[in-house]
């Protein structure tokens, strides 16, 4: 017995160790970006890893637009774009999920797989088919046309919160119908109070995904107003070769300040995050 415990704790402590170690690898560049943020000095300096004098210039600069940086508009843009794909992202998605996990129809099977199938294709495929259809309308360099591109095939993403919906007594659906409840007020007054934890999952990972992208926002606002860029945007541009000695720090500070929303939004809700991703992984 004694050895059993000697093993089991000695497992536990390279276990542990293990992921330290992982942890570390994990903070240092995000330890160096903070440091880096609060240098003195603006362009990019390797040869120490802490800065060797510290200031609060780079997040004042920040918040003083000039020709280049324009951070307080590009924050301001990002948040309108991330806001509105969230509210018709997460509408799409729960929605879906509710008719495939609570409904019965004919083509129910067929279009779960096709979806299941849809979703192994990296999106990055379809972005010459996009940007021509929305060059078409007219849509390109606009946020509707972004917040379309964002939103459009949000439903896809069903799976996670099919698999919460079909932990949702059914027996509670079907006596609502009997009393006359219609789809619409299952989902909102009977299904949707019952399925916080797969809410705020949604909602979370619907906002993350305008709030960190680059890649489709650079193809659809590519007119070269620096004023109607969004952060991912503009802070790449403080990284091109004429610019990335007097704005390369600027560039840590705005990393850092966009990573604080969603580190908070992340520890307030937590809770219902992580009872959304393993209630949603039960069945599907």
């Amino acid at each position: 017995m004694k050895k059993m415990k000697d093993s089991r704790t000695s497992s536990i402590v390279l276990h542990n160790g293990l992921i330290a170690v992982l942890a570390l690898f994990w903070l240092i560049p995000i330890i160096w970006l903070v440091c880096t943020s609060f240098s003195a000095y603006s362009g990019m300096n390797t040869s120490t890893f802490f800065p060797k004098e510290w200031s609060i210039v780079n997040y004042q600069k920040l918040f003083h637009p000039d020709s280049v940086s324009q951070f307080p508009q590009w924050f301001l843009n990002t948040f309108i774009i991330a806001c509105f794909t969230c509210v018709i992202s997460t509408m799409f998605v729960l929605m879906v999920a509710y008719a495939t996990s609570m409904m019965r129809f004919k083509m129910r099977k067929p279009l779960m797989n096709m979806a299941v199938i849809l979703n192994l294709f990296p999106g990055m495929l379809a972005m010459i088919a996009v940007y021509f259809t929305l060059k078409s309308f007219n849509l390109t360099n606009s946020y509707v046309g972004l917040i379309m591109v964002y939103s459009a095939s949000s439903g896809l993403g069903y799976l996670i919160a099919k698999g919460f919906f079909d932990t949702v007594p059914r027996a509670l659906c079907e006596a609502a119908r009997i009393d006359g409840c219609s789809e619409a007020r299952i989902f909102f007054q009977i299904v949707l109070p019952m399925s916080r934890p797969i809410v705020v999952y949604t909602v979370i990972s619907s906002f993350l995904v305008p709030w960190m992208d680059f890649v489709y926002a650079k193809m659809i606002l590519n007119a070269g107003i620096s004023s109607k860029y969004t952060v991912a945007i503009g802070l790449y541009k403080m990284l091109d070769k004429s610019l990335i000695n007097s704005y390369f720090t600027q560039f840590c500070a705005g990393g850092v300040l966009v990573s604080i929303p969603i580190s908070i939004l992340f520890m307030i809700m937590q809770k219902f995050y992580v009872e959304g991703i393993t209630g949603g992984a039960v069945k599907g």
